[in-house]
């Protein structure tokens, strides 16, 4: 079996050294190793990391009923994936001995740009055009400047620091390389040569940086370089193009035209062509409606914990069986945190998930880290976490693969 992030994966079972490959892109951030693989419709959690090279990490994966092996492939900036074609080509053609290792398949990995990347960014644009309206500029929006609250279930903009008010402006050099607007970054240059700008920059500036985020988290990649080349300078809306072009397939429920078309708004090179945050609010982006993914839900912290491959159906139609399970559960999961309410759906949606609300989520985050990987009645349990507000009205949505 195979998998990858818009990587490539492979996979094998390590007893027997049999590995399933995947394909990744360059993820923006690659030392968080992944909590879960989707492989061929099923869920396989990642046990431990067995080892890591310069393109390539492989993992010990279960699926409750059965352990192998994933080698994920990271695809450069380029889109090259030598190792990857080179050692799958290889394999395929000398499968049948018992001392070589058994290819199951190959498969890619791609990064969800999915519910938690909907919110995201429509959070990001509320923030701004309040901030905007106030007549504020941000001055250094970039990933490392929105973190997400689990108890408050949102993403919040942090680092003041550079902030300024518009036609204020008392800070010489804003924002960080990378994500800089073209006007800041003729406005810094001016500023190391000992002159003055004609005028200062404007809420423009931060659309521009909130462009750049919104292209990376679509593509896989940094584009520090990218945005830094004479090719961005002559024709970026061509770069977008060929970047969208490049990744359609891989995000097919997302209007990627919509969304494409919305971070162009954000890069014009003329700060008063750039879209507004308040224009960008009715982009047709957000009339669609987005089911959240597996990773968004296993990455982002919430008071309520959602375990999964823990019950098989013919419990749930045995009263006596689904009480005690319900009991089990309870006890099992009060040793983490207060527990304050405990749901197992009969029926779909969320059949036969466990849903475990705590008070907070510190609590859940705690459940979290040690009931993953646990076995329950001889099945390896995998937990995500899952949105408060729509446990609370009865929500429970299916996964999306």
């Amino acid at each position: 079996m195979a998998c990858s992030s818009g990587s490539n994966t492979k996979m094998s079972n390590p007893n027997v050294s049999t590995p399933a490959m995947a394909v990744t892109p360059d993820a923006v951030d690659q030392k968080t190793s992944p909590v879960v693989f989707e492989i061929y419709g099923k869920i396989w959690s990642v046990q431990a990391r067995l080892g890591q090279g310069v393109s390539a990490s492989v993992y010990r994966v279960n699926s409750g009923r059965a352990s192998s092996a994933v080698k994920e492939f990271q695809v450069d900036a380029q889109g090259g994936d030598y190792g990857y074609l080179k050692e799958s080509s290889v394999l395929e053609k000398i499968q049948g001995h018992k001392n070589i290792v058994t290819l199951y398949g190959m498969f890619t990995n791609h990064n969800p740009f999915g519910v938690a990347t909907h919110c995201l960014l429509l959070e990001l644009l509320d923030a701004l055009s309040f901030l905007h309206r106030g007549g504020y500029v941000h001055a250094d929006l970039k990933p490392r400047n929105i973190l997400w609250s689990a108890d408050d279930e949102c993403f919040k903009l942090i680092d003041f620091g550079l902030s300024f008010k518009e036609g204020h402006q008392d800070v010489k050099y804003i924002q960080t390389d990378g994500y800089r607007a073209p006007e800041a970054e003729l406005q810094n240059s001016l500023a190391q040569a000992g002159l003055e700008s004609d005028s200062g920059c404007t809420t423009a500036v931060d659309l521009w940086s909130l462009g750049i985020i919104l292209l990376e988290m679509f593509s896989g990649i940094k584009l520090k370089e990218t945005v830094r080349s004479q090719e961005w300078k002559d024709n970026s809306s061509a770069i977008v193009d060929h970047i969208f072009s490049s990744n359609a397939v891989v995000y097919p429920a997302i209007p990627v035209f919509h969304l494409r078309d919305l971070i162009k708004s954000m890069l014009h090179n003329d700060p008063k062509l750039r879209s507004t945050a308040e224009s960008a609010l009715i982009n047709p982006f957000f009339s669609i409606p987005f089911a959240p993914h597996i990773e968004d839900l296993v990455l982002l912290p919430t008071p309520v914990l959602r375990l999964l491959n823990v019950i098989d159906d013919n419990h749930l139609y045995n009263e006596d069986e689904y009480e005690d399970i319900i009991e089990d559960m309870k006890e099992e999961c009060q040793k983490y945190g207060t527990v304050v309410s405990l749901l197992i759906p009969k029926e779909n949606p969320g059949k036969g998930q466990v849903f475990v609300e705590y008070a907070n989520a510190g609590d859940s985050k705690e459940a979290q880290r040690l009931l993953t990987g646990r076995t329950f009645d001889g099945k390896f349990v995998v937990t995500t976490f899952y949105p408060l507000s729509a446990y609370k009205r009865g929500y429970l949505y299916q996964t999306v693969q």
